[in-house]
């Protein structure tokens, strides 16, 4: 794969696979092994608190690898992270406030 690419699918792909890589790694730190995958999701549909908890890092992944395509002039690319960046934080909103 080809990180220098500038294509807004890949800033697409790009800016959902970092979150989930962040939500995977959260999960190690904080709940394995006590607890499973399914007992972490519940956990957040049952204390909303660990929503916030859990976007800044995966916004925060995002952030830093939108700007770094924005410093190496790939903006088709860093359009794609920055839209899934916004998706991401507009569902995590939508998930502590009305789910």
């Amino acid at each position: 794969m080809n990180l220098k690419k500038d294509a807004l699918g890949f800033g697409l792909i790009l800016g959902f696979l970092a979150p989930v890589l962040s939500l995977i790694i959260y999960y190690f730190v904080k709940f394995y092994p006590l607890f499973s995958i399914g007992e972490m999701f519940d956990a957040f549909h049952q204390n909303k608190r660990l929503i916030t908890a859990i976007s800044i890092p995966c916004l925060f992944l995002n952030i830093l690898i939108f700007t770094y395509y924005i410093n190496i002039r790939k903006d088709r690319t860093a359009k794609g992270i920055f839209a899934m960046t916004l998706l991401y934080a507009i569902v995590a909103l939508l998930f502590k406030f009305v789910g």
